[in-house]
């Protein structure tokens, strides 16, 4: 009888194990079709480290451990099918709560839905990842803590949790996300963090210099919000990565499909790259889909007069300044706005159409075009061109840099003085180029300090001169002629000893410049060493100037 009662008794609990194993929800064992395991990887292609995770959205969004991506370059996961995916964007960071969500390629399956009520569970379930069959358990957190007022921060026994469960989702009864078992990479207590915490997660323009973002090699994902996806196109071409700009121009064509911008920038990259037919198959499309219709017509005018302008793949004939005015036209057409004539206008410029150009510029003074500098700046142009008087000209120099305020007045009032230059009005000119210098704050290129600096020597401003042709060798080291120019000025001044200095500095550049060796030459035969003098005007010889043979001559004697 005794071993009848406990015979009994162990089939009793045997039954019981039975019934708790298959009295799982059933939404609890779908859950297990969500879980996949997670590996990221180094710039050098060895493991970084490697989890489980669960997907959470519609569009193979997914949220792991933080601790998995941070210092990664790339990451793929494996679903619970056995297919592998790659991790093409991170949506969110939490590095306190390290967690984070991202998005794989190619995965449409719809993930867990995450729980809708504040009040915390007292019991869960701990799904893991199996392909064939995923282990499934009951577990009790110990404590449950509140954070950002209503989410919820499960803690639990570590004697109940295996490094092996870290990452797999903890679910509801009806199979919602509670959020992944969580563990400090240093150790310590099991934890939760409510999965509601993605709710907060979204990429901004900014994004790219986030601290965290920039801490994986994988990009962050596109905002959804247009503006804030503008400007992260515009930080992203500005980074130099040309394979993750190229996915973002991807990315916000296909969340933005109506808007010109993504078109008219990989249009631009195209031209960039000289495929000219492959950018008027982008642009074409933009006029099929983006709208308002005049702005897309605006940037495929744009585009085209600006690679027939600078002659950028001169094969491409179907390409014209004449079907870039057809475009034009078509936009302003549509919405009569000055800015579309204006692009007309340069067109006809650039076609040498003159007095056709000068005519809609003088039109387009009497629009609100007609406040910016631009306009009157193009029309002196046309002026120029036409070989008008040059008081006409000047007063159109004058209104351009009159109109424009601060800084935006600098180019015209350099173009102002390059004319006085021009013309031989020297002191004006000059006026004009210390004007243009203190607009940019004495950050000019080389370029224009090279012309400052020959403007005052025209005016025998010879110090102001050797300031400024010395600015321009700081900002261009690898011009010879600039130290020629130098060397040549402390020659005239009878600064001997630093016009060969200079002219020494600008031999370590290049040793082929006979105008560096006639002026070292003649720097040092004055002063009084002949030997030395007569070696470089030598090499000036051998180099093939003519004005070698008579100063050697002179200074031999």
């Amino acid at each position: 009888m005794r071993k009848t009662t406990i015979f009994i008794l162990f089939f009793s609990l045997l039954m019981g194990r039975a019934t708790m194993a298959w009295s799982q929800p059933a939404a609890v064992k779908r859950a297990a079709k969500s879980v996949f395991s997670v590996t990221t990887f180094k710039d050098d292609g060895s493991i970084h480290g490697s989890g489980y995770g669960v997907f959470t959205g519609k569009a193979g969004e997914g949220i792991a451990m933080w601790n998995l991506f941070d210092g990664a370059k790339r990451a793929v996961v494996v679903d619970a099918q056995g297919r592998s995916h790659e991790v093409d964007v991170i949506l969110g960071v939490s590095e306190l709560y390290d967690i984070c969500q991202f998005r794989v390629k190619n995965i449409n399956d719809a993930g867990l839905p995450t729980i809708t009520t504040d009040v915390p569970a007292t019991s869960a379930y701990l799904v893991g990842y199996d392909i064939k069959k995923a282990p499934i358990k009951l577990i009790k957190p110990e404590k449950v803590e509140k954070f950002m007022t209503s989410n919820n921060y499960y803690i639990f026994k570590d004697i109940d949790i295996s490094n092996t469960d870290l990452g797999n989702p903890v679910v509801n009864a009806s199979g919602q996300l509670v959020g992944i078992m969580q563990r400090n990479k240093n150790g310590g207590q099991a934890f939760v963090t409510d999965a509601r915490i993605i709710n907060t997660f979204k990429t901004n323009g900014l994004s790219l210099n986030d601290r965290s973002m920039q801490a994986t090699g994988i990009r962050p994902a596109l905002p959804t919000d247009e503006q804030q996806a503008m400007l992260m196109l515009m930080m992203a071409a500005q980074q130099g990565d040309s394979a993750r700009y190229e996915a973002y121009i991807t990315d916000f064509i296909n969340l933005f499909p109506t808007s010109h911008v993504g078109y008219q920038t990989r249009a631009t990259r195209l031209i960039q790259q000289r495929e000219l037919a492959k950018a008027d198959d982008i642009l074409t499309l933009s006029l099929k889909n983006a709208t308002p219709k005049d702005q897309a017509y605006c940037d495929y005018a744009q585009a085209m007069f600006r690679a027939v302008a600078f002659k950028t793949d001169t094969t491409y004939t179907q390409w014209s300044f004449g079907r870039a005015m057809q475009l034009a036209q078509k936009a302003y057409e549509i919405k009569p706005q000055p800015i579309y004539r204006h692009l007309q206008a340069q067109i006809l410029y650039t076609e040498g159409h003159y007095q056709k150009a000068l005519d809609i510029y003088s039109a387009l003074r009497k629009t609100p075009l007609g406040k910016n500098g631009e306009v009157y700046y193009e029309a002196a142009q046309c002026k120029m061109a036409l070989n008008a008087p040059k008081t006409e000209i000047i007063s159109l120099l004058d209104s351009a840099a009159t109109i424009a305020k601060g800084p935006a007045a600098a180019p015209y009032v350099l173009a102002r003085g390059r004319y006085y230059d021009n013309a031989g009005e020297y002191r004006k000119a000059f006026a004009d180029y210390l004007a243009y210098d203190t607009l940019v704050d004495c950050r000019g290129t080389h370029d224009f300090y090279y012309a400052k600096f020959k403007c005052e020597m025209k005016l025998r401003q010879y110090q102001l001169a050797l300031n400024d042709i010395a600015h321009a060798i700081v900002l261009n080291r690898a011009e010879p002629t600039y130290y020629a120019e130098m060397a040549n000025l402390q020659l005239q001044v009878n600064k001997l000893e630093d016009a060969v200095r200079t002219c020494d500095m600008g031999l370590a550049i290049t040793q082929e410049y006979t105008d560096l060796y006639i002026i070292k030459g003649i720097a040092l035969c004055e002063q009084s060493k002949r030997a030395e003098g007569l070696k470089a005007l030598q090499k000036a010889h051998e180099l093939g100037d003519g004005r070698a043979q008579t100063l050697i001559e002179k200074y031999a004697k």
